[in-house]
């Protein structure tokens, strides 16, 4: 018999020639179990994505099939009894609906295969943010931990040493009461028959007092005489018996402190006493380039999660989900197209809970779900007033609305709940002039202030609508052509200027911090939009020139005491 043998290879560690057990799908390497713990805790790729080898494919290979019915396949999901079904389930039996999903009475089904890829998304969002924050604070937490172990020995061979130095004194002080109290009651013993004696001679005297007092009330001129000549016997005899007693000597509140000096704290969660500190680097480190081949040019970026962006296009008007990589995981054709003045807005945001809220054509405002799922319109178009910008407050999720009348082509902002609920109005500034021309980006800082990318100018106001001030460049640049708009974790306002191809950097009052990001990288050309990933603090820098996005970091973390 012929022996035949195959060869095979087996995938190693990028960086230990481990087995492979993950991948990343950021750094498109393999790793092992323990490169993956250690890339994933680290402040530079805590916010990749990485995933079981398997799911590298992003497929299904592997058919389930049914509890009930084990030679059938689980197909769908019941979304009323949250679990997988197979087309003989009778209790789920499926009948199509106009809305595309399936359902008979009460129950509804969906394609297993889309509740898998949306729930694996959802709880990638979970990992990411356990990753990004709860690993790293965990981590600082053991750091104090190992400090406090070698600490608390310490303390108590302190407080041990008190204790028994305590308990000695204690002991002395209970040891020299009971002996004083020994010898006054020996001393007491011995005066009491003395102290007797006087007490019956003091008696005695006092009854014959009383005879003669008595046996001469008959007689007023004898008994004046009588208490003339004979005072009043004296009592201190009987009053001045000495009592036996030891309260003197014992101190109590000496006794109680020594019992109590010694202080007992309740246990509690431990919580992050170190402060993790923000910096902004002094000039933003360069990440990775993401190239989206399904857009001409970028206008608009809103950052869903830290490794997924929406991005408007330029050319289509189409709002389009893509990740690190640049692959296209979705997009929207009902995009508000662009107009007045051939500009471009920032027509879309993404609220806390992962929702897009965007701009659609007919100049409504409308929402789609974390699961890509269009709902019904959430602001209607106010004519003569047209949205061009709306921006979702992490704050409290408030919409905020930059509108434009387009006959008299004045501006204003507006606030509305998440619900769609009209709640303020932001029209004038203090002198009642009017305050915007034409806003095209909007952002709320983390004190509450709303920066505006209007016509030569970033206008700010507080939360109330009263302004604040307005930025129009460097004090040597001729003009401000403001467009993208977003601010950081140290409450910094970052601007793209049209006009000199940079990103500009303000504090929140107005003052001019800095032009010179970007300066030195040549993977961007002539910077356009811009948002900020509180997460990864990374900034992401878009342009209309290409179809590149720019990844850099912005934002440095330390601990300090």
């Amino acid at each position: 018999m012929l022996a035949f043998s195959t060869q095979c290879t087996a995938r190693l560690c990028h960086q230990c020639q481990r087995d492979t057990e993950f991948y990343c799908n950021t750094c498109k390497i393999d790793l092992c179990l323990r490169c993956k713990e250690k890339h994933v805790i680290n402040l530079d790729t805590g916010h990749h994505d990485v995933v079981i080898y398997r799911e590298k494919y992003e497929n299904l290979t592997k058919q389930e099939t049914c509890e009930k019915h084990p030679n059938s396949i689980c197909e769908m999901y019941c979304l009323s009894c949250e679990i997988p079904v197979c087309v003989r389930c009778e209790e789920h039996r499926k009948t199509t609906s106009p809305s595309g999903l399936f359902q008979h009475a009460e129950h509804k089904l969906l394609d297993i295969r889309a509740v898998y890829k949306t729930s694996r998304s959802q709880t990638r969002g979970i990992i990411q943010r356990i990753r990004s924050e709860t690993l790293l604070n965990i981590f600082f937490i053991l750091e104090e931990m190992k400090a406090d172990v070698k600490l608390i020995d310490r303390k108590i061979l302190s407080s041990h040493s008190e204790m028994l130095t305590r308990a000695q004194g204690l002991k002395n002080q209970t040891a020299t009461v009971m002996y004083e109290v020994k010898i006054r009651k020996e001393s007491f013993i011995r005066r009491l028959p003395q102290q007797k004696l006087k007490m019956v001679r003091c008696l005695v005297i006092i009854e014959e007092y009383e005879y003669r007092f008595e046996q001469l009330t008959s007689r007023p001129v004898e008994l004046l005489f009588f208490l003339k000549k004979t005072p009043v016997p004296k009592t201190d005899a009987i009053c001045n018996c000495t009592l036996l007693s030891t309260i003197e000597e014992i101190n109590m509140e000496d006794l109680k402190m020594s019992l109590s000096e010694i202080p007992v704290k309740e246990t509690k969660k431990r919580q992050l006493t170190k402060r993790r500190l923000s910096k902004i680097m002094s000039s933003p480190v360069y990440n990775k380039t993401v190239t989206v081949p399904a857009a001409s040019g970028v206008y608009h970026i809103s950052c869903l999660t830290s490794g997924r962006v929406w991005i408007s296009d330029w050319k289509s008007n189409n709002i389009i989900l893509t990740n690190i990589t640049g692959a296209m995981l979705f997009h929207l054709t009902d995009s508000v197209q662009n107009s007045f003045a051939n500009l471009s807005y920032g027509v879309h945001t993404v609220n806390v809970s992962g929702e897009l809220i965007y701009i659609d054509s007919k100049f409504n405002i409308r929402k789609l779900s974390a699961e890509n799922i269009e709902m019904p319109v959430l602001i209607e178009e106010i004519k003569p007033w047209k949205p061009y910008c709306v921006f979702s407050s992490p704050l409290n999720g408030d919409l905020l609305v930059g509108i434009l009348n387009t006959q008299t082509y004045k501006g204003k902002v507006t606030r509305y709940s998440n619900q769609g609920k009209l709640k303020q109005t932001i029209p004038c500034s203090n002198n009642s002039t009017e305050l915007y021309r034409g806003p095209s980006y909007i952002t709320e800082n983390k004190n509450g202030d709303i920066a505006v990318s209007d016509v030569g100018a970033v206008v700010v106001t507080d939360r109330e609508g009263r302004y604040r001030f307005s930025y129009r460049g460097h004090p040597t640049q001729k003009r401000l052509t403001p467009r993208g708009i977003c601010t950081d974790a140290l409450s910094h306002i970052l601007i793209c200027d049209e006009y000199t191809s940079l990103v500009h950097m303000i504090d929140k009052d107005g003052n001019f911090l800095s032009h010179s990001i970007l300066t030195q990288q040549l993977d961007i050309i002539a910077p356009y939009c811009l948002s900020y990933d509180e997460k990864s603090h990374f900034l992401w820098i878009g342009s209309l020139k290409h179809n590149r996005v720019s990844v850099y970091k912005c934002k440095d973390t330390q601990l300090s005491d």
